[in-house]
């Protein structure tokens, strides 16, 4: 994505902007479900990895460590609100968690979580997904509507780089949801468009963040430690343990080392 054009853009069609990148690239990892039938399990923890240590990196350097800057010009401990977002942030995702109905990859129908539904198999799959992207998305939000502030510590290239982040941990999202699909006995085009439309949400979260920060500015670093509290539940509750259930524990810290070292490196040097 180019800073140039973006910069002329409102910090709400940025972030719009930002998150149908992140929803492309979705889509795309979704679109492997055409060339292949089935994912290893090593690969699929794999993948699981290197998502969980992109949106560990990110929730640091992107949003933490901004969030504890801005927060020393308060009229509140520095460390204040850092605190209560990155706890709220976890607390909504329990909540969001214990609602939206959804089964997590490789587990039987029996096994769902949230509300009872009577909702089909690949749907459940599909929310699942969904509940990991809606921090994801107000993640992108929140940097790009930071950044309008001019503030040193959130500029528009680091919401740039978060985007470009999540856009690449998105791909074998995608693909995780769309391949294990055809064991289901979906069709190749349904299990690509449940794939891509696990990512739908967070263009909505991407501008809901972007529009709250940008006009009530003291939510900022409220909103930014948020958003790391959401990621980090997900992680924490969800990714890490499905990439473990096959034992080999060894090749999901691996991928989460790399995606971790890849998310730092973006963000120290581009950011």
């Amino acid at each position: 994505m180019d800073t140039i054009w973006l910069a002329d853009l409102s910090p709400v069609n940025q972030a719009l902007v930002a998150t149908l990148f992140t929803w492309f690239l979705t889509a795309f990892g979704a679109a492997f479900v055409f060339f292949f039938k089935s994912i290893k399990r090593e690969v699929l923890d794999g993948m699981l990895g290197f998502a969980a240590g992109v949106m560990i990196a990110a929730s640091y350097w992107s949003l933490l460590s901004p969030a504890i800057e801005m927060s020393e010009d308060l009229n509140v401990p520095s460390w204040f609100p850092a605190l209560a977002g990155f706890l709220l942030g976890g607390l909504f995702l329990w909540i969001t968690d214990k609602i939206m109905p959804h089964l997590h990859i490789e587990f039987k129908r029996e096994e769902s979580e949230g509300i009872h539904t009577n909702l089909r198999r690949s749907i459940l799959l599909v929310l699942a997904i969904t509940i990991h992207n809606i921090p994801e998305g107000l993640a992108v939000g929140v940097a790009f509507g930071a950044a309008a502030h001019n503030i040193a510590s959130a500029s528009l290239s680091g919401a740039i780089v978060l985007a470009i982040g999540i856009g690449i941990q998105n791909m074998p999202e995608g693909a995780a949801v769309s391949v294990p699909l055809r064991r289901e006995g979906l069709s190749v085009t349904k299990c690509f468009m449940y794939g891509q439309a696990s990512g739908i949400v967070e263009p909505i979260a991407g501008v809901i963040g972007a529009a709250a920060v940008y006009y009530i500015q003291p939510m900022l670093p409220y909103a930014l430690a948020f958003a790391a509290g959401a990621m980090i539940y997900v992680v924490v509750e969800e990714l890490i343990p499905e990439s473990q259930l096959d034992k080999k524990t060894d090749i999901s810290t691996i991928f989460a080392m790399l995606g971790f070292a890849i998310m730092m490196t973006l963000d120290v040097a581009l950011g």
